[in-house]
């Protein structure tokens, strides 16, 4: 991969001295050169085995790479108390950060204790009804019109937000828009054939360095990857790149590197909104979030975990913004989170009432919430979350990381 580098550098400064200009050329060089057509020789001429225990060829050419580039899109944003929230179009998981917190808006959570069950509860009941409508509506903004104004709506949460009771649901509950979505399929947890469910696929975003245990097929998993920066100037980003995973993806010897795996994200159903086609982008669960703070740019967090994702995050800014937790005390607290939806990965289960929350809850909230009919799974004292967050107020820089599993760091200089 050094030499791929190195070569694509050399050629770059070749054709210019201008360092803009070099850039440009190093963007040509990957898209039209050498590097396009080593992915598009490797994906024709080589067959690799996949999860039908057969051999397939990949789907990329020379000609989809030189034909696509990255696009600028303006986020989509939604205001809650003081601050407005701005993640990616539902193209990925981003907005049902949005819609969990337009559910919750007229929740007084402020009166609540956030170890509370009463806190987990609604949050996880707003989280099933969010998820629903990723499996019903999200999808490619460029192939499908996607509802957002009227997902975000109040008119449309005030419904939504009525199916929140005092128990437990155990439905996958998606909203219905007329002329908009498609069918939700659910499979429900243990059901999968077992000539399949032995591959043990999926995103390794659960990964935990303290317990490197092995898959089925002698693999170990990773982990994606997840950064929050801030300059001294005050520019921000949130980035998680992700999806190039070696335990499940061939190397490109010629490249060093391997191709992203979040073609799996695609749903084979034509009805779906998320169903596989021809420059079609999968609806990821990649999900980093900015947050601005009485119309100045705030906080950027965000954190692996696949379904996850934006529940984590959700939770460290409702700690922050509801309880007064500082950024390391809301990546602290104790983590909980749902898989009552498909899951984004092979084989797509959903987890039926399931709740998972870390053993550090008071009991007392543990059994309120079984009470509630939730399906508890104690997990480990630290290991539900993988946040990282950074901010800026006051001419004040802040970061914070994970401390769990020690895969987190926060870095200042």
């Amino acid at each position: 991969m050094a030499e791929t580098y190195l070569k694509i550098i050399k050629e770059a400064e070749g054709k210019s001295r201008d360092k803009k200009e070099q850039i440009n050329q190093a963007r040509e060089i990957w898209s039209k050169g050498f590097v396009a057509e080593e992915i598009g020789n490797y994906c024709k001429n080589n067959h690799v085995m996949d999860t039908t225990e057969s051999k397939h060829k990949g789907l990329l050419t020379a000609n989809d790479i030189a034909n696509w580039s990255a696009t600028i899109e303006k986020p989509l944003s939604y205001d809650y108390k003081n601050y407005t929230v701005c993640k990616t179009g539902p193209w990925g998981q981003g907005p049902t950060f949005l819609q969990q917190l337009a559910l919750l808006k007229k929740f007084d959570l402020d009166a609540l204790d956030e170890k509370s069950s009463e806190f987990v509860h609604l949050v996880v009941e707003a989280t099933k009804l969010a998820f629903a409508d990723r499996e019903a509506f999200y999808g490619d903004t460029n192939f499908n019109e996607i509802p957002m104004d009227i997902l975000l709506s109040e008119k449309y949460n005030i419904q939504r937000r009525s199916l929140i009771s005092e128990r437990a649901s155990m439905e996958v509950r998606p909203g219905n828009i007329p002329g908009f979505g498609g069918e939700v399929s659910v499979r429900p947890k243990g059901t999968t054939p077992e000539s399949f469910s032995k591959f043990d696929i999926g995103e390794p975003t659960v990964a935990r360095f303290d317990e490197p245990n092995p898959n089925s097929l002698g693999n170990t998993k990773g982990d994606t990857t997840h950064f929050d920066i801030i300059d001294k100037w005050g520019n921000m980003i949130a980035g998680t790149p992700s999806g190039g995973w070696l335990q499940s993806s061939p190397i490109i010897p010629e490249l060093g590197f391997c191709l992203s795996n979040r073609g799996q994200m695609f749903w084979l159903d034509n009805k779906s909104p998320a169903c596989m086609g021809p420059k079609r982008r999968p609806r990821t669960t990649l999900s980093p979030s900015l947050a601005l703070k009485d119309g100045v740019p705030y906080m950027v967090f965000g954190t692996p975990g696949g379904d996850q994702q934006d529940q984590w995050s959700l939770h460290l800014f409702l700690r922050h913004v509801h309880f007064g937790l500082n950024l390391q005390e809301a990546i602290d607290a104790p983590g909980f989170s749902t898989a009552h939806f498909p899951n984004s990965f092979y084989p797509r289960e959903t987890d039926i009432g399931h709740l998972a929350v870390e053993g550090r809850f008071p009991k007392n909230t543990i059994d309120e919430l079984k009470k509630k009919g939730h399906k508890v799974c104690i997990d480990t004292d630290w290991s539900l979350g993988r946040m990282t967050a950074a901010s800026k107020e006051n001419g004040i820089l802040k970061g914070a990381a994970n401390p769990r599993f020690m895969q987190g760091y926060a870095i200042g200089r």
